[in-house]
């Protein structure tokens, strides 16, 4: 029986190395944000590495009593936005430690 070098238990060292790193990177991501706005501005959203809202800021020259469809239309395109740039950036720092591999549930 030939051997390969290394063999399972160097393989289950590097698996392990590979799974501490992505709970590492899972944690510095929970801290970073992206910002993202539609309307030119008038709406703009901050979303965690966790795909969380953190903030909204409207501007007061957007809210219309007689136009709230409008303002929806702004929020809900920022939000998606948001999230969109946030996914972005948890799939760039995840292919950091898989080498662009895709790792169910991990690199979404």
């Amino acid at each position: 029986m030939v051997r390969m070098g290394g063999g399972l238990g160097d393989i289950m060292k590097q698996a392990q190395k590979m799974q501490q790193e992505l709970l590492r990177i899972q944690e510095e991501l929970a801290t970073k944000t992206v910002e993202a706005s539609s309307g030119g501005g008038m709406v703009t959203v901050v979303v965690s590495g966790r795909l969380e809202l953190t903030s909204i800021k409207i501007e007061k020259d957007v809210v219309d009593p007689g136009d709230i469809e409008m303002l929806q239309d702004l929020v809900l395109a920022a939000v998606n936005e948001g999230i969109a740039k946030a996914q972005e950036m948890t799939k760039d720092e995840m292919a950091k430690v898989t080498g662009g591999l895709p790792i169910p549930g991990l690199t979404g």
